[in-house]
């Protein structure tokens, strides 16, 4: 088994490490630890499957090498033939990775859109299909929540609730769906919430709404699933908001919430960008119908 600790592009280093001895943890992370200065991830990938003589390929050879250094393609391949014979495959998988600010890219176009109007839906992906032609993605994001005590709680702020966060997103999904089928492919994205799993005090229609983005989610991957679409939740935990502030600041439901979370932190918008590109991206390809709770481990309690 092989150990190794991967800093950044260009700067790799390797401990070939069996990782039934006794100490072999420790040994690498000291080693990590010694190398780099601090460990900030840890993927635990070990593992061994035995099937057709697996455990008989054994010769297998390491070479560190800055990529972005002048000739370092051809040394690369040099010491593969030189070391094996031959080069039979070749998978180049270095990268980078480069963040920017989404109004940095000239084609962004806004649409602004009352959802709970009749044909709203149809209107949006229209509109998106006219100028960008293919729809690859759909984030339903649209949402709204309205607290008062149970007795007094109005019809009309029920009514309202669930026609922005759950009738606006079945009808965008369903019209996405009829492009994304033609297509062959998509990713739909609805936004759950911790009251996806609970009950939510003084939130009646919220909670039922969440609860009901779960069902559709789930619902729409079963069906869409045979035409390459992958529809999936992400369900953010108690994130630093306009809409949580109230929350945040009530001098009882505030310290309430924060020590029952975990790292006794509120999240931030930024923590969600992570799980949503995930779930927008080929890297998830092959998984549809989860619910993705994004909450510093609020739900372990």
């Amino acid at each position: 088994m092989k150990a190794y600790v991967k800093q950044h592009e260009g700067n790799v280093s390797f401990l070939q490490q069996d990782l039934t001895e006794s100490g072999s943890a420790a040994k690498v992370i000291t080693n990590a630890v010694g190398t780099w200065g601090s460990l900030d991830i840890l993927v635990n990938n070990a593992g061994v499957q035995i099937r057709n003589n697996i455990l008989d390929y054994k010769n297998v050879s390491f070479l560190q090498q800055d990529l972005t250094e002048s000739g370092s393609a051809a040394k690369v391949i040099t010491n593969a033939v030189g070391t094996w014979g031959s080069l039979d495959i070749l998978v180049n998988n270095a990268g980078v990775q480069i963040r920017n600010n989404i109004l940095d890219y000239k084609n962004v176009s806004f649409l602004q859109q009352d959802l709970t109007e009749s044909g709203s839906a149809a209107k949006v992906i229209a509109n998106a299909v006219g100028t960008w032609g293919p729809l690859d993605i759909l984030v339903n994001n649209a949402g709204v929540q309205i607290r008062n005590n149970i007795l007094d709680y109005k019809d009309e702020d029920w009514q309202n609730v669930i026609d922005i966060n759950l009738n606006a997103t079945y009808y965008m999904a369903h019209e996405a769906a009829k492009v994304m089928t033609e297509q062959g492919s998509g990713k739909i994205i609805n936004i759950g919430s911790m009251q996806s799993y609970r009950a939510g005090k003084n939130i009646f229609p919220y909670a039922a709404s969440k609860h009901g983005v779960v069902g559709i989610t789930r619902a729409y991957a079963d069906a869409l699933a045979p035409y390459n679409i992958q529809v999936n939740a992400l369900s953010p935990g108690y994130i630093r908001t306009d809409m949580t502030k109230v929350i945040e600041e009530d001098s009882v439901r505030g310290p309430e919430i924060k020590g029952h979370i975990p790292s006794r932190e509120w999240g931030v918008p930024e923590n969600l960008m992570g799980p949503l590109i995930f779930l927008a991206s080929e890297a998830s390809d092959y998984v549809t119908g989860i619910s993705l709770p994004v909450d510093g481990g609020y739900l372990l309690r």
